[in-house]
């Protein structure tokens, strides 16, 4: 299935979730999940299926001022 991923064209596997589309990107915490712009909690991340289509941003903090 194809979904993008911070702007960026992805194809994963049908039925993949949130953490399965992390475990492609390497992320590391700390960061944010939306999905559609909809946050999406850490605890629902192996729950959350992605559907083609889907539109996923891994938002890192950002420090400083």
């Amino acid at each position: 299935m194809n979904v993008i991923i911070n702007q960026q064209a992805t194809t994963l596997p049908a039925h993949a979730t949130v953490q399965d589309a992390l475990a492609t990107l390497s992320a590391r915490p700390p960061f944010a999940v939306a999905v559609n712009t909809r946050f999406v909690p850490n605890t629902q991340y192996a729950s959350h299926t992605l559907h083609e289509g889907d539109r996923m941003e891994v938002i890192a903090p950002v420090t400083g001022g």
